[in-house]
């Protein structure tokens, strides 16, 4: 097997900072756009599977815990059958080949799990500030699914400055009263403000 540290030319003890720029430095020199037409189309898409693979793999091995964003799928039954077979994809690190089928699907059919999906993704590979909007989203179309609202406090809390070695302090839950409108437009009006400061609109009427 190839060593991913290899693909993306960096060391093992190189910093997550370091990997990032490092996978978006082949990412920009790989990219589809930049050989349209040409006869090394095939083999720049077949680098970029490989650059993405090599990224997923390290960044996988590097998280020493999972978050509710980052095990989608995982104890939760609500999610459809058209999206089975995704979620296990991520859940066994398959990335590349989740996004790809993500992206296949039209988007008129992109519902609100959809987008759940590619905020994991995002997640997965580190890019929060991406999986916060599109895990936002998925709460603003379906506002009272616990998985999705579970995602987006753990990623407001680690926002908020709440990181630390894994496990020690619990991740912010629903209310065990259940969920309601209040605390669920009060999830959106702050994944909202984060997303105004990055120069996005979550909410437009805001």
């Amino acid at each position: 097997m190839t060593d991913p540290y290899q693909v993306l030319g960096v060391s093992r003890d190189a910093t997550e900072e370091q990997i990032k720029e490092a996978y978006k430095a082949l990412a920009r020199k790989y990219h589809p756009d930049n050989y349209a037409n040409s006869p090394l189309a095939d083999v720049a898409t077949e680098k970029m599977q490989e650059v993405n693979a090599a990224y997923d793999q390290i960044m996988a091995e590097r998280r020493t815990g999972q978050s509710s964003a980052g095990s989608a799928g995982q104890g939760y039954t609500g999610g459809s059958a058209e999206y089975a077979d995704i979620r296990r994809m991520i859940q066994q690190g398959r990335q590349v080949e989740a996004e790809e089928l993500l992206d296949g699907i039209p988007a008129d059919r992109r519902s609100a799990e959809w987008h759940f999906l590619k905020g994991t993704i995002y997640y997965n590979r580190g890019w929060l500030d991406n999986a916060r909007q599109e895990i936002g989203l998925a709460c603003q179309i379906d506002p009272n699914n616990p998985e999705y609202r579970a995602a987006l406090s753990q990623m407001m809390w680690q926002r908020g400055g709440g990181f630390g070695a894994p496990g020690s302090q619990p991740y912010r839950a629903a209310p065990t009263g259940g969920l309601n409108a209040c605390n669920c437009c009060s999830d959106l009006i702050c994944a909202d403000c984060c997303c105004e400061c990055m120069g996005g609109d979550l909410i437009p009427c805001c």
